[in-house]
């Protein structure tokens, strides 16, 4: 989740007290939670070049081995970790805890394998290829079914492709896991820039209106003609550009964290005032959500946001990295704390563990951040608002997401929506957490696109 501060505020204001300005600079940053009015995203721009050269638009394969150095590097900064003292409450309003970080540490430190992790990554095909002027990474697998249905999966922030990596046997190969020949696709799991194997943009111009243009050249690219998008977080973002873009061959797109947010439920958010009058009971509740969130949750967003370089305890401290990751929203959090507890949910200690060491060994911590800044500076609207999309669109509602959008919302949205579908369980990291659930949606959302 994303979020940016809206620069159209007047340069002349009466004099106002501390509190009154922090209250209006949180006001202002609550309407921006990033996302992409249709009139930004209808943008031509493109990024700017990275080099001065022409495009290398080769499809190149792609390999990683961390080195030896590196791992014992890692090690060691953890073992080495300087410790605060506990938090002052016996909850995690304060942050993240630290009974829960040491957890994370002492397992990071004595039993995590990356190598582990690394087979699995090198056993997908990985690949390279240069999209106005930077370096994108992408794992492309093919289904052995003809007709399968190509779809681009776009992950976010704390995330990676190590969310995705899932859902690639069961979607590829769906006879083998309760499907039939007519529910394959065909997978492009791409890496934002800035994010894991991709190249770090060294000038702004990189933001989900810009990447939706670069996956849509990178499907292209790949021979495909006929395609569908998915994403949370970032994803979502753009993917729901992609469908502003309208691109050719883009037939609909999958959201599961969907940008529904009617503009009377926005405003009266971005105010910090009470819920707007009648709304039904999903969509209270999808307010007491945002509500929180706004109101407790956003501390991430406004540093990456405002002020992305000055992260560089994060690129020094993996501990540090770690607790940072994990704090993402309040429910995800609180899932993975039980799983240091011994209660896996979904996600192992490994998952966490290997998303987080990605960043480390990448050194992403801040080129990853640096979205949320490009974002702010460079686009308008909130990152729930609804956008005006025009093509088909299916929507899975996870419980514990940030907010789960309420189908009253989503109809209004989105009025080609194709397929909607709500459950009682399931945090941020959909794909990465309910596989099962997950799998299942892509197969009914995209049911009715096939040709």
């Amino acid at each position: 989740m994303k979020d940016k501060a809206d620069n159209s505020l007047e340069t002349q204001r009466a004099p106002m007290n501390r509190r009154e300005g922090l209250k209006l600079g949180t006001a202002s940053l609550m309407t921006s939670l990033l996302p992409i009015s249709s009139s930004v995203a209808a943008q031509t721009e493109s990024p700017p070049q990275e080099k001065a050269m022409a495009d290398n638009t080769a499809i190149r394969p792609f390999h990683f081995e961390a080195s030896q150095a590196d791992l014992a590097d890692l090690r060691r900064r953890v073992s080495a970790t300087k410790w605060p003292e506990r938090e002052q409450v016996s909850d995690a309003t304060q942050g993240v805890q630290l009974a829960t970080v040491q957890k994370l540490a002492q397992y990071w430190a004595t039993q995590h394998d990356w190598r582990k992790c690394e087979a699995k990554i090198n056993a997908v095909p990985n690949f390279i290829t240069q999209i106005d002027g930077l370096d994108i990474h992408f794992m492309h697998v093919r289904s052995k079914h003809e007709n399968a249905l190509p779809m681009i999966v776009t992950h976010g922030w704390p995330g990676s492709f190590i969310e995705q990596m899932k859902i690639i046997e069961p979607l590829t190969n769906p006879t083998a896991h309760g499907g039939t020949a007519a529910d394959a696709f065909d997978l492009v799991i791409p890496s934002l820039p800035g994010y894991g194997f991709s190249g770090k943009p060294t000038a702004p111009g990189w933001n989900p209106v810009s990447i939706a243009k670069a996956w849509a050249t990178l499907m292209q690219r790949l021979g495909y003609t006929r395609y569908v998008a998915q994403g949370g977080d970032w994803g979502n973002a753009v993917s729901e550009n992609m469908a502003l873009q309208q691109p050719p061959g883009l037939l609909g797109i999958h959201t599961n964290m969907a940008a529904t947010v009617p503009p009377d439920v926005s405003k009266a958010l971005s105010l910090g005032g009470p819920a707007p009058a009648g709304l039904s009971p999903d969509e209270k509740r999808a307010w007491d959500q945002l509500d929180d969130f706004f109101k407790n949750g956003l501390g991430y967003a406004i540093e990456m946001n405002n002020r992305p370089q000055t992260l560089y305890g994060l690129v020094d401290s993996p501990v540090g990295l770690a607790a940072w990751m994990i704090d993402h929203d309040i429910r995800s959090y609180q899932m993975i704390a039980r799983v240091f507890d011994g209660n896996p949910e979904g996600l192992t200690r490994d998952d966490v563990l290997d998303n987080v060491t990605l960043y480390w060994l990448t050194n992403t911590a801040i080129s990853s951040a640096r979205l949320y800044w490009d974002t702010r500076h460079n686009l308008t609207g909130g990152f729930f608002d609804a956008r005006g999309i025009k093509i088909p669109v299916a929507v899975s509602a996870f419980a514990e997401e940030i907010y789960q959008a309420p189908k009253s919302w989503a109809e209004k949205a989105y009025p080609k929506l194709i397929h909607y579908n709500r459950f009682p369980k399931g945090t941020h990291f959909a794909a990465w957490e309910q596989t099962e659930l997950f799998v299942s949606e892509m197969r009914a959302s995209f049911k009715s696109l096939r040709g």
